[in-house]
């Protein structure tokens, strides 16, 4: 309990410092559904590699498939379109069975 003491002392210190006053967001509502989506298990291990500026390949993932629907929105290209409404659907399933394995 005396360490968690000296975390709330210091975080008190912070807010009279003003450390805390001009965080982006500040204000807002923190949006958790990537977390409630992470199984329960891999939670932490996710938010220690992510705070130390790794991420597993989930989120490559996640991030790719957002760029290629944002790609599919933009395109007027037919043949292109369908190209990538096929890469979207192969990566879209792979991430579902990468995702299924975690959960189990």
């Amino acid at each position: 309990m005396k360490y968690l003491s000296s975390v709330e002392a210091q975080i008190r210190e912070a807010m009279e410092r003003g450390d805390f006053d001009n965080l982006a967001n500040k204000g807002k509502l923190l949006d958790l559904s990537e977390w409630r989506k992470t199984p329960e298990h891999l939670r932490m291990s996710y938010s220690i590699l992510k705070n130390a500026g790794y991420s597993p390949q989930e989120v490559h993932t996640k991030k790719e498939l957002a760029e290629l629907r944002a790609m599919l929105e933009n395109e007027t290209d037919e043949d292109k379109k369908t190209r990538l409404i096929q890469k979207l659907k192969a990566l879209s399933i792979t991430d579902a069975v990468r995702m299924e394995k975690l959960r189990k």
